[in-house]
């Protein structure tokens, strides 16, 4: 594999005009490969799959950043209603409500939590992971949220937002 990396890393560049989304692209590829390696058939080129792999990589990243932007925008908007009250001691008050609620979540809710929030792995790339159905990260997804709502309320998003967003170092 070493023999690609460069080769690839050139051949994204290419797609992204960005050298470290490309090597990004590229290190994502080997990951997923190696997770895969077991599945995949001796019967075709190597360099074939790696180079298709690479371009739908990048596709893949293409798409979900333009998705992103609408989702963005949607959470300034939680986070400008939070931030015109100016009651930073409120602020500071619900963001440890939330930090207290997402440490007592149950243990698989609160691990698929961090993942898709903390470490932004998508739906997909969570029941993967943990060898589950994507149903399933969406039902404790939702049980995730219903119990940070239950405590917060409508200023749940721009909480989370303040949390992950702004601070993505945060442990729990």
């Amino acid at each position: 594999m070493d023999e690609y990396y460069t080769r690839l890393c050139i051949y994204a560049q290419g797609l992204t005009k960005d050298k470290f989304k490309a090597e990004d692209i590229v290190q994502n590829v080997f990951f997923k490969v190696w997770h895969k390696r077991k599945k995949l058939s001796f019967d075709i080129s190597i360099k074939n799959y790696l180079y298709k792999a690479v371009y739908n990589e990048f596709i893949d990243q293409y798409r979900r950043s333009r998705i992103m932007s609408p989702l963005e925008e949607e959470h300034i908007k939680h986070l400008n209603s939070i931030v015109e009250e100016q009651d930073y001691t409120e602020i500071n008050r619900l963001i440890e409500v939330v930090k207290k609620e997402i440490s007592n979540l149950p243990p698989k809710c609160k691990t698929i939590f961090t993942m898709a929030k903390l470490e932004g792995l998508t739906y997909n790339e969570i029941a993967e992971h943990q060898n589950i159905s994507v149903r399933t990260v969406e039902n404790q997804m939702y049980k995730a949220f219903e119990i940070i709502r239950q405590k917060v309320g409508d200023k749940m998003e721009g909480i989370l937002f303040l949390l992950f967003k702004l601070n993505p170092k945060t442990n729990y």
